[in-house]
C-alpha cells in the first residue's frame, strides 16, 4: 500500500471545507437573500481554497509525493469548490420568478459553467498522464494552460458577481435585478466555454523575471502595498481587475498571435491547440 502524504491532503481537505462551507451556508438563505457582505466573505472563502490548491500542488511538487489518491482528492476538491460553488452563489443572488424565462436562461447559464468546468478537469487529468514520464513534453504542457483554469474561472465569476452587488457599481451604472441576471449570465457562459476552449493561458510557474535582486525585492514590496490596499479598501473592484485583466492579457496575446500568422514566430506558444477528439 502507497503512502499517502497526509499534510497534502490536509490543505486539499481544507480547500474542499471552504467551497462546501459555502455551497451550505449560501443555501440556507433564500434566493435573492444572499447579500454583498455573504458574497463578500464567500470570494474570500474561495480565495482561500484556490490558494490552499496551489500550495497543495506545489508542495507535492517540491518533495515529490504526488500520488494517485492526492491527485484524485484534488480533482474532486476542485469540482465542488470551483465548478458548484461560483453556481450556487451566482443563483442564490437572483431574485427570479420560477418558471420565467429568465430564470431557464440563468439555470442553464450555472449548469454550462459547472459542467464545463468539470470537463476542464477530467482534460487536465488526461494530458497529466499523457506527459506523464516524458520531460520535454511535461515541462511544455506546464508552460501553459490549455483553456482557462477552472480556479481562475471560479474567481472571474465571483468577482463579476460581487462587483455588481458592491456599493461602487450600484452608484456607478445601476442595473435592474433582470438585466443583472441576463450579464451574469452570460459571463458565466463565457466562462464556461473559455474553459472548454483551445485557447492558450499562461502559467504563473512559467514566469521568469531577469531583474537584479535589490530592485525585485522593491517592486515586491511596493506591489504588495498596494495590493493590501486595495484589498482592505477595494476589494471587489481588486479582485475583478485582477481575474478579468489575466483572462483579457491572455486573450489578447492569442489574437496577435493569430494575427502575426503561423510562419511568425512571435508569441508561437499562444497558438490554440488543434482540435481533437476528446473520446
Amino acid at each position: 500500500m502507497r503512502r499517502v502524504n497526509f499534510l497534502l491532503n490536509i490543505i486539499t481537505a481544507f480547500g474542499l471545507a471552504c467551497g462546501l462551507f459555502v455551497i451550505f451556508k449560501v443555501n440556507m438563505t433564500g434566493p435573492g437573500l444572499t447579500t454583498f457582505h455573504m458574497l463578500y466573505i464567500s470570494a474570500f472563502l474561495l480565495l482561500l481554497a484556490a490558494f490552499a490548491d496551489v500550495l497543495d500542488g506545489a508542495i507535492a511538487r517540491i518533495i515529490r509525493a504526488e500520488s494517485e489518491f492526492g491527485f484524485m482528492f484534488d480533482t474532486l476538491a476542485d469540482a465542488v469548490s470551483f465548478g458548484v460553488a461560483p453556481s450556487v452563489l451566482f443563483l442564490k443572488t437572483l431574485s427570479l420568478e420560477q418558471g420565467t424565462g429568465l430564470s431557464f436562461f440563468a439555470t442553464t447559464g450555472a449548469m454550462l459553467f459547472s459542467i464545463c468546468g468539470i470537463l476542464r478537469l477530467v482534460r487536465f487529468n488526461v494530458k497529466a498522464n499523457e506527459v506523464k514520464g516524458n520531460a520535454v513534453a511535461a515541462a511544455a504542457y506546464k508552460k501553459h494552460f490549455t483553456g482557462l483554469p477552472i480556479p481562475q474561472a471560479a474567481m472571474s465569476a465571483v468577482a463579476a458577481n460581487l462587483f455588481l452587488l458592491s456599493p461602487w457599481a450600484i452608484e456607478w451604472f445601476p442595473l435592474t435585478e433582470s438585466l443583472r441576471a441576463i450579464v451574469l449570465t452570460c459571463i458565466m457562459m463565457i466562462l464556461g466555454y473559455l474553459m472548454i476552449s483551445r485557447w492558450k493561458f499562461p502559467s504563473l510557474k512559467a514566469l521568469e523575471f531577469r531583474v537584479p535582486s535589490f530592485q525585485l525585492v522593491f517592486l515586491t514590496v511596493l506591489l504588495a502595498i498596494f495590493i493590501l490596499y486595495g484589498v482592505l479598501y477595494y476589494f471587489p473592484i481588486m479582485l475583478l481587475i485582477a481575474c478579468w485583466g489575466y483572462i483579457v492579457t491572455s486573450a489578447v496575446l492569442s489574437v496577435i498571435r493569430l494575427i502575426a500568422g503561423k510562419k511568425s514566430k512571435t508569441l508561437v506558444d499562444f497558438e490554440p491547440d488543434p482540435e481533437e477528439s476528446d473520446e
